[in-house]
């Protein structure tokens, strides 16, 4: 009786161990795909607000100009208006490319983190496969001497029980 109630405590560990191997290779297999989703979330952010602010930008230049233009009385305002309209074209180039080189930068950086969390992620696949196998290996081992014990042990029961007949 005390052995088959080691047997079932066996039992019960391998099954424990398995379902903690488990529930480590799940939480493992999510853990990359958080990271991916959280660097793409702080790019969009990022994207998102340098837009905003572009837009901003660009509006309140617009805006600018309308206004001018609509304090317009005479021929010398008009000619300030001119003047000041190639100046604001040349503002407005500067800062698109200013704008382009900011957004290229930001691209760069998102392309970056990505390989890095694509590596990392990798890197812990792998090492989960190896840790995968390694407990799938002793898992075996430990049930294959298990159950050689459980085959020992019936034999000598068996034994006794011929040689008390």
């Amino acid at each position: 009786m005390a052995r088959n109630d080691q047997k079932n405590g066996q039992q019960n560990d391998q099954q424990e161990q398995m379902y903690n191997a488990l529930t480590e290779q799940t939480r493992g297999f999510f853990e990359p795909m958080r990271k991916l989703s959280g660097v793409m979330l702080e790019n969009m952010e990022k994207m998102t607000q340098f837009q905003l602010d572009s837009m901003k930008r660009y509006s309140q230049m617009g805006t600018e100009r309308m206004r001018a233009a609509s304090e317009i009385k005479d021929a010398d305002d008009m000619r300030d208006f001119s003047s000041r309209q190639k100046e604001m074209m040349n503002e407005l180039s500067q800062q698109m490319m200013e704008d382009a080189r900011t957004m290229a930068e930001l691209s760069s950086e998102f392309r970056e983190e990505l390989q890095n969390a694509f590596s990392s992620a990798s890197e812990q696949a792998m090492n989960r496969t190896n840790q995968a196998m390694r407990d799938t290996q002793d898992a075996a081992k430990s049930t294959a001497n298990s159950a050689k014990g459980a085959a020992d042990s019936s034999k000598s029961t068996s034994s006794r029980n011929t040689k008390n007949s």
